[in-house]
């Protein structure tokens, strides 16, 4: 564990009882959840960003033409230790289109004929008091040199960034191969970072869902007192 980690889990134990953290160590541990762990924020955090950056990246502002790609509603919770959830939190999430092209300009501006220039590419949404969020985006596809198709996020609250991370799709055959995955070299580490896509039984046109909760390791006030 790191001592980011531990120190979350000693200011989450101490507000939960005082002293039982000191006269029965790990009291509470089963109790805390696991933080999602960080992973890289890679070269295509958008340059450029849309002007239309809301939770919908299907369809760009008034347009009635919809990206290309498997539609996808993903959503989640952000989520202490705890298990307390985060309001007035940032969630952004950006990905390459079904043509494996970034919004950004070191991948877009050489790649303009193979851009699906209906993907917004990149969203963001404000949690409410539940801590949860929600988009509608394209399941994930790999692309030359990522072998694993991935959704990058990142959280930001307070303009403190807290967490930069990437979900992966479970079960798929190239997340073994993906150099950035393997990283993560704690396997129990690799399970957070996974997310079960599932078809929408009630969809006539192929839709997926995946829920994922991110579990934050701090807070604003733990990177202002840390």
């Amino acid at each position: 564990m790191s001592l980011r980690s531990r120190y979350v889990s000693r200011r989450s134990v101490m507000a939960a009882g005082g002293a039982v953290f000191f006269t029965t160590p790990g009291a509470f541990a089963d109790e805390l959840l696991k933080p999602t762990p960080r992973l890289t924020e890679g070269p295509f955090y958008p340059d450029r960003l849309p002007l239309d950056q809301d939770n919908d990246l299907i369809l760009i502002r008034d347009s009635t033409t919809p990206a290309v790609g498997e539609i996808t509603h993903l959503t989640g919770r952000v989520l202490t230790v705890a298990g307390t959830p985060v309001r007035g939190a940032s969630v952004e999430i950006w990905q390459c289109d079904a043509n494996a092209v970034y919004l950004h300009s070191r991948d877009s501006d050489r790649r303009k004929e193979q851009q699906d220039q209906n993907f917004q590419g990149y969203g963001k949404f404000e949690t409410a008091s539940d801590g949860g969020y929600r988009f509608r985006t394209i399941k994930p596809v790999p692309y030359p040199g990522r072998p694993a198709p991935h959704i990058h996020i990142k959280v930001m609250q307070n303009g403190h960034e807290l967490l930069t991370t990437q979900l992966l799709i479970r079960g798929h055959a190239g997340n073994e191969r993906d150099g950035v995955f393997r990283q993560v070299r704690d396997t129990k580490h690799r399970d957070l970072l996974l997310g079960d896509f599932h078809k929408l039984a009630e969809s006539k046109i192929g839709e997926w869902s995946c829920n994922f909760d991110i579990i934050l390791g701090q807070t604003p006030a733990d990177t202002k007192e840390g």
